[in-house]
């Protein structure tokens, strides 16, 4: 067992652009790129080992390989062989979709996956970048479709100006858009469920209108008035910050420049390490170390207690979190 890295998974969409590539020193493409997978269970893209004797092994089968040893006594007992989250970055050059993703239930029951909450950390944003999140006053599933038929959906969808370090939570349920002009990290359950339910009259690369799904979000949609900022950040220890702690992972920033250790006692939860600044490198006795970069992220594999980083780094952690975090 090592700290793994998994080779870049890139999705060309009509949305992307070329901020992502530049961020993580990758060649030039001729099409917009929207989304880099980072640690993906999803089947048709996996993340599959880049290097040591491992590499070419898919997460999925580490998971079925190393069980707990891996994953984490407390992610074992919940998700058994499957893996339970999904980070990626995000390049919106353009507005992504007004859409919404359903919870456990209602995706269990029409897919027989999990359902979708996620947050979102903004890396970089122009300056007028906007994040839609929640609608801004009560509203009724017949009015919802009123209003979509109106062309007037956005009146009744909160905004506000994002800025680097900020931190949106989208339960499943909330209507949301990531606008224009940003760039982020995506930490999200394992699902790729997306119901869309404004598109700006868009159509695809075959000039078809990009499909909606209205009864499917009419279904899922929580149409209580809610914001989805994350303002509250509790002081973890030196240079650990927290984001969001939710049932569902619990997401850390981490900043350090020298050395620095970290504990992950009990082994109950892997951890994610997505690099987004700088430079460190990460070493566990018995494996080998690892340097991680700006863009690159890392599975520190849940027997490794205690990392030992040199560097001088920016680091957003993810696990799923055990009965002392749910606590604090």
């Amino acid at each position: 067992m090592q700290i793994y890295k998994f080779n870049t998974i890139l999705k060309p969409v009509l949305w992307g652009g070329s901020k992502l590539l530049e961020f993580k020193h990758l060649p030039a493409c001729d099409e917009p790129i929207g989304e880099s997978w980072e640690l993906s269970a999803m089947p048709g893209r996996e993340s599959v080992v880049a290097q040591g004797e491992e590499k070419g092994m898919t997460l999925s089968q580490l998971v079925h390989h190393y069980g707990a040893e891996l994953v984490g006594k407390e992610v074992s007992r919940r998700y058994g062989d499957s893996f339970p989250l999904l980070i990626k970055f995000i390049d919106a050059r353009r507005d992504l979709s007004i859409q919404v993703h359903p919870d456990d239930k209602m995706a269990r029951q029409r897919h027989g996956c999990s359902g979708k909450n996620e947050m979102w950390y903004i890396l970089n944003a122009d300056e007028h970048a906007l994040i839609r999140a929640g609608f801004n006053r009560q509203l009724s599933p017949d009015e919802f479709v009123t209003l979509l038929n109106e062309g007037s959906i956005l009146d009744v969808v909160n905004s506000s100006t994002s800025r680097p370090g900020d931190v949106f939570y989208l339960q499943a349920g909330q209507i949301h858009c990531i606008g224009a002009g940003n760039f982020l990290v995506e930490i999200q359950q394992s699902s790729d469920i997306t119901y869309r339910v404004w598109d700006y009259n868009r159509h695809d690369t075959d000039g078809k209108l990009r499909p909606l799904h209205i009864e499917e979000a009419r279904e899922a949609l929580d149409f209580s008035p809610r914001e989805d900022k994350v303002l509250d950040r509790p002081n973890l220890g030196p240079g650990m910050t927290g984001l969001v702690n939710c049932p569902y992972f619990l997401a850390r920033h981490l900043e350090f420049d020298g050395d620095y250790t970290f504990e992950n006692p009990g082994c109950q939860s892997f951890v994610a390490m997505v690099c987004i600044q700088g430079e460190a490198t990460l070493q566990v006795e018995g494996m080998k170390p690892v340097t991680v970069q700006q863009g690159e992220t890392v599975l520190v594999p849940a027997i490794a207690e205690r990392v030992e980083m040199s560097g001088a780094a920016r680091l957003l952690l993810a696990s799923i979190p055990t009965e002392e975090d749910k606590n604090q």
